[in-house]
């Protein structure tokens, strides 16, 4: 048995390593290879395996034994990236279902909505908090190829306030202990611990709640929850760990004061103001704005769906959704795309470009943000966002120029997860 190990060895070193090595050849009639470039005309991009080789002016011969993809007329450009998803949740569940649904019925869910999310282009996206370990499993399934879904960049459980945004509200005292996933702290020293659980658990990003949420059942509306040294404790543990962190957050001193600590990313930021917007600015944290999210809650408001403390907070928001974009805009804060799918029905992720653009991007600093501008956020630019020689082939194809019209990137033709091409 050794000796046919040794000689499978030897066969693969004199083939260079590449006698199981897959090419797929791909012409399209147009490529978007960079958001912040001119796209360019017909070409040929070669994958091998699960990495993009080479692009090529016009239609280069295919060599023997590859696989070849034609898209005509269609539009090629890098995988969409969502940087705010809850893939282990549908919208418009009843909040009493954690205490009876088991979290392994999160890992069904997901699998599910990844597949979807993955037929809408996206190929990557930022599991924005989960029950302890769903997320961990889908990111696993999809990586591993068992499950058909995006690369998925996985938080867990969100850090939060005792009762805040976040932490199981709603029940008796009694029922919140039993359904307590053990990531509430209290002061510095605590939170610093819970970023270290976290990191330990698999985190790869870490999750907190920095202000009241609207569809929670905590009734202190949308202002700051933890204190500036919490705030400070929490990015410091992150980043010594080589961890970022995304914060919930909508009130503006909430937003001012998470940006002020060195959190990397403001999620939904819905009341940031000129003072809020400044400190990001300053910091380099980037803005995620989840627009789409209140396009679901909108579409579920007065229906019965939401508690009298859900349907009071919404109320509060709707009046100002987008104009923290127009600002951040007018500011030079990043802004990067994230939809907060789970909110609203999986699939329609790309919904968030129009909205974007309503609020003062032009159509290629919205596909900026789903590619290069997510890409950093992440810190993968050298992995995705981009389509060039050595990056993941992520990749998808449509009708259209999405750098005229965004909508475009509703319907989604063609898609391509490293390397492999979803049915």
């Amino acid at each position: 048995m050794r000796k046919l190990g040794l000689v499978a060895a030897a066969t693969l070193a004199l083939l260079g390593g590449t006698a199981y090595a897959k090419t797929t050849v791909i012409y399209a009639g147009r490529v978007i290879a960079d958001a912040d470039k001119p796209a360019t005309g017909p070409s040929t991009v070669t994958v091998t395996d699960d990495r993009i080789v080479s692009i090529e002016p016009g239609r280069a011969a295919a060599p023997a034994g590859a696989e070849v993809v034609d898209l005509g007329a269609k539009t090629l450009l890098p995988g969409l990236i969502d940087l705010h998803v809850h893939l282990t949740g549908d919208p418009g569940g009843d909040f009493r279902s954690e205490a009876v649904d088991p979290d392994e019925w999160g890992v069904v869910v997901g699998a599910k909505n990844a597949r979807i999310t993955l037929r809408a282009g996206f190929t990557t996206v930022r599991e924005a908090g989960s029950a302890q370990y769903t997320a961990f499993s889908l990111r696993r399934g999809t990586a591993e190829g068992l499950i058909e879904g995006p690369r998925i960049i996985a938080a867990g459980p969100a850090l939060s306030i005792i009762g805040g945004h976040g932490d199981v509200t709603g029940f008796r005292e009694d029922i919140h202990a039993v359904l307590d996933q053990g990531y509430t702290c209290t002061g510095a020293v605590e939170c610093a611990e819970k970023v270290r659980k976290a990191s330990r658990a698999g985190a790869d990003v870490i999750k907190i709640t920095a202000t009241g949420g609207v569809l929670s059942q905590q009734g202190r509306g949308l202002e700051g929850h933890f204190t500036s040294a919490e705030l400070l404790s929490i990015a410091d543990t992150a980043h010594s760990l080589g961890l970022k962190v995304m914060a919930h957050a909508h009130g503006a001193r909430g937003v001012e004061a998470a940006a002020a600590a060195g959190i990397d990313s403001i999620e939904h930021g819905t009341f940031a103001d000129d003072a809020a917007l400044k400190v990001m600015k300053a910091k380099g944290t980037y803005m995620v704005p989840t627009l789409m999210a209140f396009e679901g809650v909108r579409e579920r408001l007065g229906k019965g769906i939401y508690t009298p403390t859900v349907e009071e907070k919404v109320r509060m928001t709707m009046g100002r959704v987008g104009q923290a974009v127009t600002r951040a805009k007018a500011l030079g804060v990043p802004v990067a795309f994230g939809t907060d799918a789970g909110v609203f029905e999986h699939g329609r992720n790309a919904g968030e470009f129009a909205l974007l653009v309503k609020a003062g991007l032009t159509p290629r600093e919205a596909l900026a943000s789903a590619t290069t501008i997510a890409a950093r956020v992440l810190s993968m630019e050298g992995e995705i966002g981009r389509i060039a020689p050595g990056m993941s082939a992520d990749m998808i194809a449509v009708e259209g120029d999405p750098l005229t019209d965004v909508r475009v990137l509703e319907k989604v033709d063609w898609v391509m997860a490293r390397g492999r091409v979803a049915d």
